[in-house]
């Protein structure tokens, strides 16, 4: 089979037995070789041109210590995850220890761009997908996680791609990137102005790292009263009195006897034994 590419990106993935591989001269162009052709099974070298010194830790507080063996490295995704897991001097760095992996694939959105046709075929572009999941999995630490950004044209079809390699018990969130501050007006159907990103773990290991508490967070909460645990005035209500009517009842104030009522459409925000506890 063939496709039609623009690009320097070599993507190879395997069928059965033997492995698809573009060979990367402006076009896509497939062709199905033995996975012990060396445009394949060859290891590449990765070729040092500069370093950076880590900046000073003025990181916010709970976060973990900034770490001095990060890579950035330009090359194709293949050849360069099979560095890292197999070349001696960086397996031993980062196999199994790599504890937050980002990936930003082509969309396939069916555009053309400078350097790259993104117009694949969904099966094409998923398998694709999953062979780099299949060499970042055992890159990962076993609490490790990894983040996959795409738009709405993939992102249904890789999520099950990801619960196959990765464990559908392993799928920790989905966080939505805004990317757009307005609406746009020249579309024929709804005007997207967000990304998604998938968050999978290695394992069930794997945990969102929360930052400690900031003390500026804390300055909303006083105790004019003398009561022993800090407190702030907030709205006891809730706008879902419609599905919640038995929350709509009179508290009694302690104070002068009234009967307190929440707003018209609102109901308060505990049933009627917590309310009494609290008030007893």
């Amino acid at each position: 089979m063939s496709k039609k590419h623009t690009g320097r990106l070599e993507l190879t993935w395997t069928d059965k037995d033997k492995t698809l591989l573009s060979t990367g001269d402006g076009q896509y162009d497939y062709t199905f070789v033995q996975p012990s052709d060396y445009r394949v099974s060859e290891v590449r070298l990765l070729h040092e041109v500069n370093q950076f010194e880590a900046p000073p830790d003025d990181r916010p507080k709970g976060l973990p210590v900034p770490t001095t063996d990060n890579l950035l490295i330009t090359g194709d995704a293949m050849h360069v995850l099979d560095a890292l897991a197999k070349v001696p001097e960086y397996a031993e760095k980062y196999l199994g220890k790599i504890r937050l992996v980002y990936i930003d694939p082509p969309f396939n959105t069916e555009q053309t761009f400078l350097h790259y046709e993104d117009n694949i075929e969904h099966s094409i572009w998923l398998t694709m997908l999953r062979d780099r999941l299949r060499q970042i999995k055992p890159l990962l630490s076993n609490d490790g996680v990894i983040w996959v950004h795409l738009d709405d044209t993939e992102v249904h079809r890789c999520r099950a791609v990801m619960d196959e390699e990765l464990g559908a018990e392993c799928f920790l969130g989905t966080a939505i990137w805004q990317k757009a501050d307005g609406p746009r007006n020249d579309l024929p159907n709804f005007s997207v102005d967000h990304d998604t990103l998938l968050v999978y773990g290695k394992s069930t290991n794997a945990k969102l790292i929360r930052g400690q508490r900031d003390e500026s967070l804390n300055t909303i909460y006083n105790s004019p009263d003398g009561d022993l645990a800090p407190w702030y005035d907030g709205d006891p209500t809730a706008p879902s009195a419609h599905r919640n009517q038995t929350w709509v009842y009179a508290i009694q104030s302690p104070v002068t006897g009234e009967l307190l009522y929440p707003a018209k459409g609102r109901c308060w925000g505990s049933k009627q034994e917590s309310i009494l506890e609290a008030l007893s």
